[in-house]
């Protein structure tokens, strides 16, 4: 019996590898360097929610089996091959690169097995995110369904399991792409200038957890410094009798500074010491947070998490201009507009050290704030902006038809009218955002819209977007049709700063100036097919343009320019405009010069 079992350990053992072995990157495009560390068995490992955390979850990343099918065949028989989970299909680490149009379906399927040890718990299945619509089976049995493709989301599947043994996982996925009107950002069928490759399928972490009968479901924190509160509500599954209890306790590093506890669903509010430690981009302090849930005095579930004590607000200075304010002061918010592209995962990063990497960069810069353009990250990605200090402006990724785009003047032309299926698919993939990233501190600023790209009923969904979150800041739409509505009037402007409109009663910005292209041959997506606003040929020249314009911006500050964001962190396929290639392997400008212009102009307005 012991033979055997050697036997079969070795087989499995075998088997494992081989299919390991098999697998490798695709295309000839150029990669960054941490795609050499990714493996079919060190592929994303990291646990996928730093915000609310449990010490029990199960990693599914890997290899599954993958089949292109068209759309409405059933479950396929036999498989096109294995893709390396979580990179979409079309990506080089995916080990697949293909394509999937709108008449085409992509199938998953994998085995797993539940821990011994999970026995009497529910189990989720999480998703960090899927592109766009997916449908998930579990030994055959629907266990739900989910369109948006820039959202968490889980589903029990507890009932599902069997007793004993392995479990088949199998995943369907449509998505259309500019087919149809679901947001999308930058993703074309046809890439070309600022359109990118389409991103399909599975692109973040999945995996399973355990969980109680009755556990937390979500936190949604709020820091209140004028009235020294921190607000943690507390949703909670699974509850079916009384005698529950939420209760949060806050510490500064192992000391407990303060706690609240709270019943019949309600917020738990804590009263934080009156010198609490505030966050800021040169101070990013975090207490960590401890939440429980209690059944007639007995923890039934409890999750570790963090928060920040800081307030996003606007305010006329003593000169009476509007500007944004961290607790209370004046800031100028600056930082680059962030795609979150990559060369060889396209949405995905190769490595958790990746996606760290843009965010640390853009601190060595001298920036004080990232836009986050047309996508949303993964949680840990936001967990690093709260830990290091980069503020944050979130866009919605766009999506369905644009309206006539005019950016000189207010607009006064009637807005564009999408269908009642696209207008509520856009109003609950946004709120769905805004609630998955509502406890991340770094958060600032919400963006609707860009540049009138799927424009509608702008006054509404500003108001909308307000009173979902009054905590934060909303601009309307950066450097799009501009109504007299939100809290930022938001211009852009290419290639250098220009002010040609102005609102004394709202906060006024630059939201996208620069583009200064620079084509490093080693280092580029194609050989001939690349594109910036403007382009030189050394680090030298570069650099100068970069410091000219940021000189013109400076002298715009006291004019009234609040904030501004630098066209781009990275290049991203054939736009050469980052400040580093897309292989992140050469910072395109003198790095120290950078730093010193980025940080007095971060720091304009300390003495306002």
């Amino acid at each position: 019996m012991k033979k055997t079992m050697m036997w079969l350990s070795v087989f499995m053992l075998t088997s494992v590898c081989t299919l390991a072995q098999n697998w490798k990157p695709v295309g000839d495009k150029i990669k960054t360097s941490w795609a050499e560390q990714v493996t079919p068995n060190n592929v994303w490992a990291e646990y996928p929610r730093p915000i609310m955390e449990r010490p029990d979850w199960k990693n599914l990343n890997g290899l599954w089996n993958y089949a292109i099918k068209p759309k409405g065949e059933a479950t396929p028989k036999s498989w096109d091959g294995e893709i390396l989970v979580p990179f979409a299909v079309e990506s080089s680490l995916s080990g697949v690169g293909k394509r999937v149009n709108d008449n085409e379906e992509l199938w998953y399927q994998r085995t797993f097995d539940v821990p011994k040890t999970w026995a009497g718990k529910r189990i989720l299945l999480h998703f960090g995110a899927v592109d766009w619509k997916a449908d998930v089976w579990v030994n055959g049995m629907s266990v739900g369904s989910h369109t948006g493709g820039y959202v968490p989301f889980y589903l029990d599947v507890t009932d599902a399991l069997n007793a004993r043994g392995t479990n088949q996982l199998t995943v369907r996925v449509w998505d259309p792409t500019d087919k149809s009107y679901q947001p999308r950002g930058k993703q074309v069928n046809n890439p070309s200038g600022i359109w990118y490759t389409p991103v399909t399928g599975i692109w973040q972490t999945v995996w399973l957890e355990p969980v109680t009968e009755a556990h937390i479901a979500n936190l949604r924190t709020t820091p209140d410094i004028d009235n020294h509160q921190l607000q943690v509500e507390v949703e909670t599954e699974g509850i079916t009798s009384k005698g529950y209890q939420a209760k949060v306790s806050v510490y500064d590093g192992s000391k407990l500074v303060a706690e609240g506890a709270s019943v019949n669903n309600l917020p738990v509010q804590v009263q934080m010491p009156a010198d609490a430690k505030l966050w800021s981009p040169d101070s990013p302090f975090l207490y960590t947070v401890k939440v429980s849930l209690l059944k007639n005095g007995t923890v039934v579930d409890k999750v570790d998490s963090y928060a920040a004590m800081r307030k996003i607000s606007a305010g006329k200075d003593k000169n009476g201009i509007m500007r944004l304010q961290l607790n209370n002061k004046p800031i100028f918010m600056y930082g680059p507009l962030d795609q979150g592209w990559w060369p060889d995962g396209l949405y995905t990063a190769p490595t958790d050290e990746a996606l760290k990497y843009d965010i640390q960069k853009t601190k060595d810069f001298g920036y004080n704030m990232i836009r986050k353009h047309i996508k949303v990250e993964p949680a840990r990605w936001y967990t690093y902006c709260d830990k290091m200090g980069i503020l944050l402006w979130q866009d919605m990724p766009s999506g369905d038809r644009n309206p006539r785009w005019q950016n000189k003047e207010y607009f006064n032309d009637t807005e564009l009218n999408r269908s009642a299926e696209s207008e509520a698919n856009y109003r609950k993939e946004w709120k769905e955002i805004m609630d998955a990233l509502y406890s991340y501190p770094c958060i600032a600023v919400w963006v609707p819209f860009n540049e009138a790209w799927g424009q509608f009923k702008t006054k509404e969904i500003v108001e909308w977007t307000k009173q979902h979150d009054p905590s934060r800041l909303v601009n309307p739409a950066s450097g799009g049709n501009h109504y007299p509505v939100g809290d930022i009037l938001d211009l852009h402007n290419y290639p250098q700063p220009d002010m040609y409109l102005y609102d004394g009663s709202r906060v006024n910005v630059l939201g996208e100036y620069g583009g200064i292209g620079r084509v490093i041959k080693e280092n580029i997506w194609e050989p001939d097919r690349n594109w910036g606003y403007v382009q030189f040929n050394t680090e030298q020249e570069v650099t100068d343009e970069y410091l000219k314009y940021a000189q013109m911006l400076k002298d715009y500050i006291p004019k009234g320019f609040s904030a501004a964001v630098y066209t781009q962190t990275t290049d991203v396929e054939i736009e050469v405009n980052g400040l580093m290639t897309y292989d992140r392997k050469v910072i395109k400008l003198d790095e120290a010069q950078l730093r010193r212009m980025n940080s007095s102009i971060c720091h304009s307005l300390d003495n306002e």
